[in-house]
């Protein structure tokens, strides 16, 4: 007899001693149940429990005893259910082991991976991996590849327990900025965890990151990798991961800085698979297997409440890395359909592609998130991908489309309930109008008077929002509009106050921006002490990474240079040493001189 056979046949002989009353109460059920079901067949019983319900409830106006039945059979799956939660590890793990040995043996490393996906409404546990592990052991028989698939869920968890005590331990080990930022002015933890595993490849991924070497060169030279360790990787640094962004959504002493970290953890991870996914060029399984890594961390990244969608993604990149996460998270989104998650995730590098200068790779991104978001219903991304291309526009100087599409932005927003896209919808309408009536020349009080009022309104809702980097975007909209109007000491307070909410959100860009026009403020007042000092400040800060604005900051040094002449310009920069320092560290000071030769020379 089959197994959906016999279950028929316990289904209808529980119907029947229900209705002789030999089954006093739902415990024996429940018990019947706990001895008849084997192990991986439950779906075959819930299917045939179903049909017999189907089968009963269509006879109810036909026989008289079918409402008996009916009660009986609803008894039965009480108890199924029942049964269903007190069974669902071992359930869960004979689905897995059936699925991964059901996929073609080329394939089993991908539908391994694929059942551990965090995405999935449940997700694994330690414990759950172990039995995982213990179960495709018990059915490997003479399979290498499916006990390389079993001893690297074991490696993985076990060295994985390595470094988990220490999983923070490196932020008190060194006094530099919390950050991934591949360097030794930034070295993250890299270092600690290379010298607490003694897992081989893991160990040597480590190494590579804490020098800033190329991931895709170190997997070149490892094609001869095998499934056990790939996989003793991914359980490791999705581990790893998980673990960072848990403690960075937790920590204690800022809410918005942990965000930030939170973020960054994110792409970091999702850049590291997309290189050794390059890197493993040569050998297609591996590399497909880091690729589905790769995606798994963006997609996680894409549903959180608090992704990112009006930027922020720089807090802890230095702008070489930045321009390599950037490149290389662009290689999965080619590959993947249109969903909700690679809208956010191209809005993301969109704001990113902005930041660095690239502003038709910008507003491809953003269009392409519009369209998708469109498409998924995404109301609050579709928002964030007009006030991107508004903003996009703005720099590209049509005004008249940035207007049209920060007011697109500002009606969906305020339909829909969104109110930070419509203080970011208000602070690009301000912004746009501002700048068309410097263009046509008829920028004065009079006609300023309603754009100033927009960037007002953004101002005051970002503020009631507590939104730090939508703050720091209407103030310096703000400050930038009362420079235009040759009214600099009005612009003064509120990029102040748009650069300590840059500062607070640790978005780097806007920090620049802000100290940009600062810098212009002080300028237009001749106070050149001041003019300098920020203004060497947002050169570098925007320098890192790699946004175009460093030169217009640059520009104004050179200017200052040629006034005040070389030796009373060095002796200006001395007298901001201690509060330029103070930001961007001797090294930045240091580096000022050389931005300004690179700008003479347009490098």
């Amino acid at each position: 007899m089959s197994d959906r056979d016999r279950y028929f046949s316990v289904i209808d002989k529980l119907v029947e001693s229900t209705l002789a009353g030999r089954i006093r109460s739902p415990e024996q059920i429940y018990q019947r149940l706990v001895r008849e079901i084997r192990p991986g067949t439950g779906e075959l019983f819930e299917s045939a429990l179903a049909e017999r319900l189907e089968s009963t409830e269509s006879a109810l106006n036909t026989q008289t005893k079918a409402s008996r039945i009916l009660r009986a059979l609803q008894t039965i799956q009480k108890q199924w259910e029942r049964w269903q939660k007190d069974n669902r590890d071992t359930a869960m793990v004979s689905s897995a082991v059936r699925s991964i040995l059901a996929a073609e043996p080329d394939d089993r490393l991908a539908a391994l991976l694929g059942t551990i996906d965090p995405n999935q409404d449940r997700s694994w546990t330690g414990e759950q991996l172990r039995q995982l592990a213990k179960s495709l052991n018990a059915e490997a028989r003479d399979d290498g590849y499916i006990q390389q698939l079993a001893s690297g869920l074991d490696d993985g968890l076990n060295h994985f327990a390595q470094l988990e005590g220490d999983l923070i331990s490196w932020m008190y080990e060194t006094r530099s900025s919390i950050g991934f930022g591949g360097t030794e002015e930034r070295p993250g933890p890299w270092r600690s965890w290379a010298q607490k595993t003694d897992a081989y490849f893991p160990r040597e991924l480590f190494q590579t990151l804490s020098r800033g070497a190329s991931i895709v060169e170190l997997a070149s030279r490892h094609t001869d990798l095998s499934w056990q360790a790939t996989l003793e990787l991914a359980v490791v640094l999705q581990g790893l991961q998980r673990g960072l962004v848990t403690w960075f959504d937790r920590q204690p002493y800022s809410a918005k800085t942990g965000k930030q970290l939170s973020v960054s953890t994110f792409l970091v991870f999702a850049s590291i698979w997309c290189q050794l996914s390059d890197g493993f060029a040569s050998r297609p399984i591996l590399a497909d297997a880091c690729f589905q890594m790769a995606l798994q961390v963006l997609r996680t990244f894409a549903r959180r409440e608090t992704f990112p969608l009006y930027g922020g993604v720089f807090a802890s990149f230095s702008g070489e890395y930045l321009e390599n996460t950037l490149e290389y998270l662009e290689l999965p989104l080619k590959r993947v359909e249109g969903t909700q998650e690679k809208a956010r995730i191209l809005t993301l590098l969109g704001y990113s592609q902005r930041a660095i200068g690239n502003l038709e790779r910008a507003i491809e991104f953003h269009e392409e998130a519009l369209s998708i978001a469109q498409q998924a219903g995404d109301r609050r991304c579709e928002i964030a991908s007009y006030n991107h291309l508004s903003r996009l526009n703005a720099a590209a100087k049509d005004y008249t489309e940035a207007s049209a599409l920060s007011q697109r932005a500002l009606v969906l927003a305020r339909q829909v309930g969104d109110r930070l896209g419509a203080a970011n919808a208000l602070a690009n309408l301000g912004y746009s109008q501002i700048l068309s009536a410097q263009q046509l020349e008829r920028l004065d009080e009079d006609t300023s008077q309603g754009s100033i009022e927009y960037l007002q309104q953004g101002l005051t809702q970002s503020e009631k929002l507590e939104d730090r980097q939508s703050l720091a975007l209407c103030a310096y909209s703000l400050g930038l509009a009362y420079i235009l109007l040759e009214r600099p000491s009005s612009a003064i307070p509120y990029l102040e106050k748009g650069l300590a909410a840059a500062q607070a959100s640790g978005d780097l860009y806007l920090q620049g921006l802000n100290f940009a026009a600062l810098a212009e403020a002080y300028y237009n007042l001749q106070d050149t002490e001041r003019a300098i000092g920020t203004g060497s400040v947002a050169a570098y800060f925007l320098d890192r990474i790699r946004a175009s604005e460093w030169k217009q900051a640059a520009g104004l040094l050179a200017i200052l240079q040629g006034q005040l002449g070389e030796e009373a310009f060095r002796a200006e920069l001395e007298r901001n040493r201690t509060s330029i320092v103070a930001l961007i560290g001797i090294d930045g000071y240091d580096d000022i001189p050389n931005l300004l030769d690179r700008y003479r020379t347009g490098d």
